[in-house]
């Protein structure tokens, strides 16, 4: 066998399993995982000569298509929708904000042109879906401000890459006019907007319409019909990050066949997505390069997490009823990750003077960003009292599993602790005719139930029941409230009816 194949094979595997087992490693030590993805990456630049920028570029967008499709599939609505608007004005004006300051500083700071320092604040402006869903995804933070860091971070990648493009097309030609680029921008998130809730609604449909001889295809599917809304939004003009994001809403929140199983392969599929875009983008680092910018990027840095953040925090959210140590910690969790870094290398395709100090200094900030403020999170929620306990009802569990050609179907129920059958025997619970719960896992042990048997808070259900009383089963299981919740079309979950 070709020596070059088993050695880039080999370095998958060594990627993939070291990523994995490094996750525990960021965890002991309090740091996210990413820090310890781009160390290895720069590492690896130490022996390997790497300045792929396109293929990096390609790397970096895939894999945010898949950790945004993965972090609108997790995300409830129901959450996430009282938050909207301020997450909204955060996602747009406070990137803004963050931009135009950190840019100025810029200026002064790397000696760039305007333009070259307003470049550099918008490659950093934005608060990076991958890192706050990574570091969020294992901390006990309220559900308000988690809801409000998903929204935002789910949502602001149109305006980063909106101003960066513009930014990057005025300093390649000065005739670029602002109320073109302004009218773009709707554009792109009208678009982003439209295109996710439609091709969401679509991808539903298709998947729980389509009967397929192999389950594990569902997963696929899924990721396929993501990455066919990215594409097809981005070929129309709109945000394809938008619309991926809006798309997984969208499929999270209704009832999915296989539902289960497609959460749990975006996760480990998402983490992979992670692990080989930060350890792509650390290849394209060299640590004597890091050197030239070092006091730059670290006053960059400070600047951009205790002044341009807050600033742009507190200015957004100053009509909405958030209290100052929310405020602070929203200030605080400004997190960058892989869009700067990736939106950063637009400037080296294009081309532009002064590209890599650009990047060079993007890269600094992004490592002390997420060593500094992705390690402090936990005791600073702790300190300001903005930590909180997990819903009692928890649907996320809830799989839909087909019976082939037959019109009944497996249901998994997850029971929360406000459950409404919580402590009920099962003869007492009024489930329709023809359904029987034919088991209960409780903490790993699979129990044959009987009339006898009490439901208690932790346990998962395993229903057979037919495909048009499956809203009977879940309201005697969830309670009528959650299920037409659940069950309310994608409009008037947009509206609030």
């Amino acid at each position: 066998m070709d020596i070059s194949i088993t050695s880039i094979m080999f370095l998958f595997a060594l990627m993939l399993v070291v990523g994995v087992m490094t996750t525990k490693f960021s965890d002991w030590l309090g740091l996210p995982s990413l820090v310890i993805f781009l160390f290895a990456g720069m590492l690896l630049s130490v022996f390997y000569h790497f300045e792929n920028v396109q293929l990096v570029r390609l790397i970096g967008i895939m894999a945010l298509v898949v950790i945004l499709f993965e972090g609108g599939t997790q995300t409830k609505w129901s959450r996430i929708r009282p938050v909207m608007l301020p997450a909204g004005i955060l996602a747009t004006a406070g990137v803004f904000i963050t931009s135009v300051i950190t840019g100025f500083a810029a200026v002064y700071i790397l000696d760039l042109s305007l333009l070259e320092g307003m470049l550099f604040g918008a490659t950093v402006g934005s608060t990076d879906a991958a890192a706050v869903f990574s570091v969020l995804g294992q901390k006990n933070i309220n559900e308000r401000l988690t809801a409000t860091l998903e929204a935002e971070s789910g949502t602001n990648d149109p305006m980063a890459v909106f101003l960066t493009v513009s930014l990057i097309a005025m300093l390649e030609s000065q005739g670029q006019s602002i109320w073109i680029a302004i009218g773009g921008f709707f554009v792109q998130m009208g678009f982003g907007l439209i295109f996710g809730l439609i091709l969401g609604r679509l991808s539903v449909l298709l998947i729980n319409k389509i009967r397929l001889d192999a389950t594990g295809m569902y997963p696929l599917l899924a990721l396929g019909s993501a990455v066919m809304t990215y594409v097809v939004t981005d070929v129309a003009g709109g945000s394809g990050f938008l619309a991926v994001y809006i798309m997984g809403l969208v499929v999270g929140n209704y009832d999915v066949e296989y539902k289960f199983s497609i959460l749990r392969f975006n996760e480990g599929f998402a983490w992979m997505a992670q692990i080989i875009m930060f350890v792509f983008l650390g290849l394209l680092v060299f640590p004597s390069d890091l050197i030239t910018v070092t006091w730059q990027g670290v006053v960059l840095a400070i600047i951009l997490m205790v002044i341009a953040r807050p600033v742009a925090t507190f200015l957004s959210l100053v009509f909405f009823r958030y209290s100052l140590k929310e405020q602070l910690f929203l200030s605080w969790t400004g997190l960058k990750g892989a869009v700067p870094i990736v939106l950063a290398t637009y400037s080296l395709v294009s081309g532009i003077d002064n590209a890599y100090m650009i990047f060079n200094a993007v890269f600094f900030v992004v490592l002390i960003s997420a060593l500094i403020q992705g390690g402090t999170l936990s005791p600073l929620a702790t300190r300001l009292g903005v930590t909180g306990e997990a819903s009692g009802i928890d649907t996320s569990g809830f799989e839909i599993i087909n019976l082939g050609n037959t019109d009944s179907e497996i249901l998994k129920l997850p029971i929360g602790k406000n459950a409404p059958v919580v402590q009920t025997n099962l003869i007492d619970a009024p489930l329709p005719d023809g359904t029987l719960v034919i088991g209960i896992d409780r903490g790993g042990e699979l129990i044959k139930p009987d009339g006898r048997s009490i439901i208690e808070a932790g346990d998962t259900l395993y229903v057979i029941c037919d495909e048009d009383k499956r809203r009977n089963v879940k309201e005697v299981f969830f309670g009528e409230r959650v299920v037409k919740e659940n069950s309310k079309k994608w409009w008037e979950k947009l509206l609030g009816r």
